[in-house]
């Protein structure tokens, strides 16, 4: 006899709800999706994704009801090569990317899969951030650096897209280190990308120059490459923007982007001026991005809070031993994951406040979960 539909309602979390149902083996019925909105039902990004499961999967099972309904029952994660998914142009690759990682760990086989849309948009991490932060998260718990990799092939940015990129993961039995990553250790360097894309180059060596005017009165490593596109690798709409990381003493990845670009259809674009045809001097964006990251540094966690609902996600999925980790103020993102970890895998993170660094010392026992799809030796 099959599982029980868990019912669940409206549309946020959807991601991390499909990942947990997935990984758990839980079938779900998600209603009222977006019942109170002009435009009810499912977004066109998130029918995106679905389809993407049932390219990853085996014997998944996805119905649409009705326009505020959704049933999703699980299948096999199997992965696989050569795979090829369009993510359109209404939200980033970037959205699709943390979800895909985390299930594509627990495969058959290890995925390679090439995804086009945007790369670079306000709205979500670009693909800049996934490579110089995200995958190294990835290696802290134990995932192999071989077969791990994201190749940006070309750039894309709103409204029409037109980027690449390839994605690479490896298959685990099991995440096998639980971490203790509390000590966020000093800044000792700053790295970063820029990128252009049908606008001048210049417009990267001002961002550059601006951001390190910012960041070379504290810091005197800083090296920001440019990464300028031309022809079919620019993509179909102008843009630019910059990525910037800063690594600590003690291993930690902190990073922020942003994009300059032109507004998606509907959308109003918080980054043109009052005519809404001209975009922010580069010179203001490099000056912006570099207080962005001053800021996310000050709030003191091992992880900015872009990542925080990943690295929870990884510590609840971790060997049953305990995981302890410090993070800044918490996100809303990390609030929904730790809420969904706790209805999906009935695991609970207990939470202490530091009062000297006013952070959050988080601790949880992993629960251990099993990559059952994988051939074993």
């Amino acid at each position: 006899m099959g599982k029980t539909y868990r019912r669940l309602k409206g549309s946020q979390n959807l991601r991390q709800r499909l990942v947990l149902a997935t990984l758990s083996s839980t079938p779900i019925l998600i209603e009222n999706i977006r019942t109170d909105d002009t435009f009810s039902g499912l977004k066109e990004y998130e029918v995106s994704f679905l389809r993407l499961l049932e390219k990853i999967c085996n014997d998944c099972y996805i119905e649409i009801p009705s326009a505020t309904t959704l049933k999703y029952k699980p299948g096999i994660v199997i992965g696989g090569s050569h795979l090829y998914h369009d993510c359109g142009v209404s939200r980033s690759i970037g959205y699709f990317l943390e979800p895909l990682l985390v299930l594509a760990l627990f495969a058959k086989k290890p995925l390679t899969i090439r995804l086009k849309g945007i790369t670079n948009d306000s709205k979500d991490p670009s693909v800049d951030t996934f490579r110089s932060t995200t995958l190294p998260i990835l290696k802290l718990f134990g995932v192999p650096c071989e077969g791990l990799d994201l190749i940006i092939e070309s750039r894309g940015v709103p409204p029409n897209g037109g980027g690449e990129v390839v994605l690479a993961v490896p298959i685990v039995h099991s995440l096998n280190q639980a971490v203790s990553w509390t000590d966020e250790g000093l800044i000792k360097r700053i790295r970063g990308v820029t990128f252009s894309a049908r606008v001048s180059s210049q417009f990267e060596n001002i961002m550059i120059h601006a951001a390190r005017g910012i960041l070379n009165l504290l810091l005197s490593d800083v090296h920001i490459f440019t990464d300028h596109r031309v022809g079919p690798q620019a993509g179909k709409s102008p843009g630019y923007g910059i990525s910037l990381v800063g690594e600590t003493t003690c291993g930690v990845f902190i990073s922020v982007d942003t994009t300059i670009c032109h507004a998606r259809a509907g959308e109003i674009c918080d980054f043109t001026d009052d005519n809404k045809t001209d975009l922010v001097p580069p010179e203001d964006v490099g000056r912006q991005i570099a207080f962005v990251l001053l800021e996310e540094i000050k709030l003191s966690g091992v992880v900015d809070s872009t990542h925080q609902g990943l690295l929870f996600l990884l510590c609840a999925l971790c060997r049953q031993d305990v995981s302890k980790i410090r993070v800044g103020k918490l996100s809303q993102h990390g609030i929904q994951t730790l809420r969904e970890i706790r209805d999906f895998l009935d695991l609970k993170f207990i939470m202490k406040t530091d009062p000297r660094t006013e952070t959050i010392i988080l601790k949880c026992i992993g629960s251990g979960m099993k990559n059952l799809s994988r051939k074993h030796s």
